[in-house]
């Protein structure tokens, strides 16, 4: 628990980034035009069963713009609520290491080169890490601060196969030890709220995660967007969805079981408004968290009380 400065329950990204980078970074959502092995006949063409059809990039720039461009577009957005001139270049939409490495060459070199990037921050898939990919992050790590960000979402195989995930733990374990064995940090998301899974189930994550050299962890309420396989099944087959005070209890206990040097990048998280199905309460991201902060005080919990 000695990690947690300011009052705050948990290490959160803006005090590591204090910690590390002496001030808070602004993260600007790029789109490189990437697809997904699970989506073009690889591993699969339907994606992830709760995956939109924008990849999880709906909040990033317009993907025909130029990597600079869309920085740029990124900084005047930013202006209205960001003080600072400093950024992370965070590559969300699809697959981002799932092209070619002289084009993944070329728009992580472009982000990198902008004066006002301090760290790029790439979220794609642990099956699709090859060497020659690694060998480039490992080269631009040495540039500038590279960050990894793997879904895995939950650990138990029959959720896995619920969603569609696509790849077995082991192909996960593997890219968490090749990016540790270049100094590179890797960030993982988990969902919250999936169908079958019960407190057990989703400490049993977290406990998990925290055998791992990992740097990093997202919790992700489970949203249901319009136009997903997620959305059909849930219209057919409606299933138990979380309320906010029984979310906050879920992010609690993970909360109180996970490591303590592990930085939590995100506690919920915010559907596109105009595909948001459920849960609704979901949409004023910033009343959830103020009211998720105030739970965390009022329960008197820390991350990793219970360890």
């Amino acid at each position: 628990m000695a990690v947690c400065r300011n009052g705050e329950r948990y290490y959160s990204l803006n005090q590591y980034l204090k910690d590390t980078c002496g001030e808070k970074l602004y993260k600007i959502c790029l789109d490189a035009g990437m697809t997904c092995p699970n989506r073009d006949g690889t591993f699969g063409s339907r994606g992830c069963i709760f995956c939109s059809a924008g990849g999880s990039g709906e909040f990033a720039a317009d993907s025909r713009l130029s990597i600079t461009e869309q920085i740029r577009q990124g900084k005047g957005q930013a202006a209205k609520k960001f003080s600072g001139g400093s950024y992370i270049a965070y590559f969300q939409a699809y697959t981002n290491t799932y092209a070619p490495v002289p084009y993944l060459r070329e728009i992580f070199s472009e982000a990198l080169r902008h004066p006002d990037i301090r760290i790029l921050d790439i979220a794609t898939r642990p099956d699709c890490l090859g060497t020659d990919v690694l060998e480039l992050l490992g080269e631009l790590n040495r540039v500038k601060p590279v960050w990894v960000e793997l879904g895995l979402q939950t650990i138990h195989p029959d959720t896995a196969a619920f969603i569609r995930r696509g790849y077995e733990l082991p192909v996960f374990e593997q890219a968490v030890r090749n990016l540790r064995s270049l100094g590179i940090p890797v960030i993982v998301h988990t969902i919250l709220g999936l169908p079958g899974e019960d407190t057990a189930h989703r400490l049993a994550t977290v406990r998990y995660l925290n055998g791992l050299d990992i740097q990093g962890v997202k919790f992700q309420l489970l949203h249901i967007l319009k136009h997903t396989d997620l959305a059909a099944y849930y219209a057919e087959r409606p299933f138990h969805l979380p309320g906010m005070d029984e979310y906050f209890g879920m992010v609690g206990k993970c909360l109180c079981v996970l490591r303590p040097d592990i930085v939590v990048h995100r506690l919920t998280g915010d559907g596109p408004k105009s595909l948001l199905i459920a849960p609704l309460w979901t949409a004023n991201k910033r009343q959830v968290l103020n009211r998720l902060q105030a739970y965390l005080k009022e329960q008197d919990i820390w991350q990793g009380k219970e360890l």
